[in-house]
């Protein structure tokens, strides 16, 4: 079976509104160690972005996305073998990746 890539006709496609594009998203995390990967950053990320609210550190807003990202890439790059959303579709990969984190969290989606 061939996997899915964003290099087709859907990752040209123009999506009006995050509920036609999350199931887009979800096709282009479809390995499991990829979204262990995002969980793993997302999750870190958001200790860090509290971490930075709660003790007035601006600094480690920054490590929290930058982290995030790499972890997120990392599975990208190496393990799903497509190119990041977040390229062509910032804000909705962005929403993606908390929905994917909140499905994950409560057993929507296999961990």
């Amino acid at each position: 079976m061939t996997k899915p890539t964003n290099t087709g006709a859907q990752a040209d496609k123009k999506f009006g509104t995050f509920a036609e594009f999350y199931p887009f998203y979800l096709s282009e995390h479809s390995n499991q160690t990829s979204r262990r990967l995002h969980f793993v950053g997302t999750s870190i990320g958001f200790i860090l972005i509290v971490s930075a609210i709660l003790t007035r550190n601006p600094m480690l807003v920054l490590y929290g996305v930058l982290q995030g990202y790499a972890f997120a890439w990392v599975g990208h790059f190496f393990f799903e073998h497509n190119r990041p959303a977040t390229f062509k579709y910032p804000f909705y990969s962005f929403a993606g990746d908390w929905r994917m984190w909140a499905d994950i969290l409560t057993g929507k989606i296999k961990f």
